[in-house]
Order: structure tokens, then sequence, then C-alpha cells
């Protein structure tokens, strides 16, 4: 504390700004000048890459420094080069690969993205592959492996010890998906007899503990998992207690041909940090560890986002041609359902050219009806995502938003009668289009839960597909109503 003040041992927060002050520093109208060392962060992007590492990087692949490019990595975390090789351009991210392939570990392959992984692989020379690969779990090994092709699965492969590599192609061998490709082989397990004092002495005489364990798992003599004890219960016991007596009750095995989608929801249902994986005659294979098991729920999360936008899986890293391949599909989808809408709008021609207005308030009608689909269309993907919605409740659920959309309906009908009538004059028309109002939006509320549902009975994933039905009912449901109030009701 000599010759330091208080000022310069502290941070300082403002709500846009917070700057951390080890040196003699002054602020001014137009922020921060410094004397010493002052690093700002906006709140916006608080872990955002900062820009000076980015152009410290160009510039040493400019000048072809790899030792430099090596220094100027050397601190940050794994995710963050990660980050970094993202945002660079690929000619750029090839020099820098080629002068200093040492700064890519095992760690930053698997925070990359999954497209631009492969390219990675295909640029590091075989040795650093096998160093990058050398201190990973087997889990992580197989999560590099399983999406690549074959031959870079060989190149990966090749460069694991024999019993890496053997353990590897071992959890390749199951279901894809499945809890034996989720799992790790690395365990720590105990006899159920031994003692808190035989345990601790064994781990202190291993050096080869996994880097990231919770429990010690108990197994009889067949290697069939009888319970675990948590690291925190371990030491905080008496040598002398017998692990089986402070073994914990939220155990429970995880088959290894189990989904994957499965063990991420037992872990969430049941607040599970780690569970052992069995075979089917019940002996311990190895264990699935929660941030494994949140990455998979995680993906499942993303994956229904990006599905229900009919945007597939890809990322930033993508080719323009495989985004196009990806959306593709489903533009074209939407261009049928957009092709019946405008059939059901074909038999209202005469109606149409002879009320004008008509063709004017149609698309507000689709659009609330679209809108209100949507919102319920999510409600219930989610809730079958999550196994909130079951058969217990569905009729319940679907009760909820059709008199939802009632409710709405008849709030928006009383707005766009008003609308109607105001800006045509037509009192009548104003009453076409509340009742086309309420009807559209009460049959969004049921078409946005019915129909995910059906497709979640019948086997078809309801992110993928319910989008399109929906739209489509909206649509006709929304211009028939629409126009065909007008027909009777208006000629």
């Amino acid at each position: 504390m000599a010759g330091k003040s208080w000022e310069d041992l502290c941070f300082f927060e403002s709500p846009s700004l917070i700057v951390r002050k080890s040196g003699q520093a002054q602020q001014d109208g137009a922020g921060m000048t410094d004397a010493g060392d002052i690093t700002e962060v906006r709140e916006d992007d608080a872990y955002a890459l900062d820009n000076r590492i980015l152009s410290e990087v160009r510039g040493a692949i400019t000048a072809g420094d790899g030792a430099r490019i090596s220094d100027s990595l050397s601190q940050l975390h794994a995710a963050d080069i990660a980050d970094l090789l993202e945002q660079i351009d690929d000619a750029v991210r090839s020099d820098m690969l080629r002068l200093a392939p040492d700064v890519i570990d095992g760690e930053v392959l698997s925070e990359l993205d999954e497209g631009l992984r492969e390219d990675v692989i295909a640029l590091l020379p075989q040795e650093a592959l096998g160093e990058a690969l050398r201190d990973l779990e087997s889990d992580d090994v197989v999560d590099l492996l399983e999406d690549l092709e074959e031959p870079q699965q060989e190149v990966l492969l090749s460069a694991l010890d024999d019993a890496d590599r053997a353990a590897v192609e071992r959890a390749l061998s199951y279901p894809e998906f499945s809890a034996g490709r989720l799992m790790q082989r690395e365990v720590v397990l105990a006899p159920q007899h031994w003692t808190v004092g035989d345990a601790i002495d064994h781990m202190r005489a291993h050096d080869d503990l996994p880097e990231d364990f919770y429990h010690i798992i108990l197994v009889d003599p067949g290697m069939h998992p009888t319970g675990y004890v948590t690291l925190g219960k371990l030491m905080g016991s008496p040598r002398a207690t017998r692990l089986d007596t402070i073994v914990e009750d939220s155990f429970r095995t995880i088959p290894v041909d189990q989904d994957e989608g499965d063990v991420a929801y037992a872990f969430n249902q049941y607040h599970l940090i780690s569970a052992p994986v069995v075979d089917g005659d019940g002996r311990l294979v190895g264990v699935i560890t929660i941030d494994d098991a949140m990455a998979v729920l995680d993906e499942e999360h993303e994956e229904d986002i990006l599905r229900l936008a009919g945007v597939g899986e890809g990322s930033l890293s993508d080719k323009v041609i495989e985004t196009t391949r990806q959306r593709l599909p489903w533009l074209a989808v939407n261009l049928v359902t957009a092709i019946a809408a405008s059939l059901v709008i074909a038999q209202f021609e005469d109606a149409i050219a002879q009320i004008v207005a008509l063709a004017v308030l149609m698309p507000i009608v689709a659009s609330m009806g679209g809108n209100a689909g949507t919102q319920s269309l999510t409600v219930a993907v989610r809730a079958i995502a999550t196994r909130d919605l079951t058969g217990s409740n569905v009729w319940r659920v679907i009760r909820r938003e059709v008199l939802v959309g009632l409710v709405n309906g008849a709030i928006f009908a009383v707005i766009m009668g008003i609308v109607g009538i105001a800006w045509f004059g037509l009192p009548m028309l104003g009453v076409v289009i509340a009742i086309a109002m309420v009807v559209n939006l009460v049959m969004a509320g049921l078409a946005g839960i019915v129909i995910p549902v059906v497709l979640d009975r019948i086997g078809v994933d309801p992110a993928l597909a319910s989008g399109a039905f929906v739209t489509t009912v909206t649509d006709v449901v929304g211009f028939f109503a629409f126009l065909g109030l007008a027909v009777v009701l208006l000629l």
C-alpha cells in the first residue's frame, strides 16, 4: 500500500463507461487522458475483442512475425482467440496459422464455429494438431471429430496416442446425438466400501485426474454405479467416514444410447451436476458433466430459433453457396404458401375492382393474423421442447390461446372498425374488417398451438415446419374472411 493512494487501487464506474485506473489520469470533456495505464470498456461491448489486438495481430501477419503473433495472443482466453479467427479474412487467417500454428490448442478448436473449424484443421501441420488434442478430454475430442468429413477425422485420429485413439473410436461407434457421444471416459471412481481418507489418498497419488469433475462415483465389484459423493461432501467429512454413507440423493444413471436431448432435459429437470453413463448391462462406461449437457441444451435452443426463421443451422463463417442452399428450400415453401393465399384473393377479383378499399385493408388482416400466429407458435414450440406442453394440458393451452386471440381480436376489431369508417366513410366496411380481424386472430391462436402439436405427434420437428403451415392458415383464413364478408355485406 505504500506510495499508493486509494484512488490508484479503485475502479471508477459510470453508466456508459467503466475505467480501471492504475496511474495518474485526468478527465476532460472529450474523455480520459492517460499518463499511466487506462483501459476503457463500454458496457455494450464489455467482452468484445479489443480492436488493438486485432490491429496488432494484422500488423504482425503483414510483417511475417510469428513470434509477435504468439506473444500478442498468449494472454487471451481460447474463446477470444476463436473470435479473432472468425473475424479475420480467409487469406489473413491462412497466413496467421502458417506463421504461428502454436496459437491453436485444443480449447481453441473446441471454441471455433463448426464450419470454420474444418478450414483451420486443414491448415494446421500434423504435429500442431497432435499437440492441440493432447490435453483435451475424450468427449471434447469426439465433439471435434464427429462433425468432420472422414478424411479429416483420420487426420486427427492419427495424431492421437493409441490408447486415446481407441477411446475416441469407441465413443464414435455409439449413435450420433447419443449419451455415448456426449460422455467422457475419464472418470474418478471408488469401491463403495472405501472411506473418505482412502479416496483422498488415492486422488493425491494420481496426477492424471480429469481436468473437471464434480463427483466420485461409487461402484460395486461388477463395475455397476451405486451412488456418488460430491467433492464438497468429501472434503467436509472425517477421513474415517465410509463413502456410501455420504452419497447424494440426486444420483441417477444415463443409458449410453439415450438421446442427448433427453440427457440435457434430465440435467435441467433434476439439477444434476454430473451423471454416470452405463451400458446395456448397467456397467459404468463414462460420465457426462453439466457443461456438456448445457451445451446440448443451448444448441437445441439455437436450432429451434433458426428453424423457426427458416434459416437452417448456418453461421457467419458459412460461404455464400452454403447459406444460399440452406435458405432456398424455405423461401420456396414460402412462395408456395404465398401463391395459395393469392389464389384466394383471385376468387374475389370483381369485389376488389368495385371496392378498391378492400385491396388497401386486406394486408392488415393477414399481417395481424400472421403475427398473432407466430406468437402462439413460438410459445408452443418452446413448450414442446421443454416438455411443458403435454397431452394432459394441451386442451387447456389451446383454450387459452383461442381466448387470447378472441380478446385481442375484439380490441383490434374496434380499432380497425373505427379506422375503416373514418378512412373510407363506409360504416359497413368497418364492420367487415372488424369481424374478419376477430375471426383471423382466433384462428391464428388455434393454428399456432394445434399445428406444432400435431407435427410433433407424427414425428416431424415442429420448429422446422410449423411456420409455413401457420402462415398459410392465417393468410388464407384472413383473406377469405375479409373478402367473403365484403361480398356478402357490401355488394
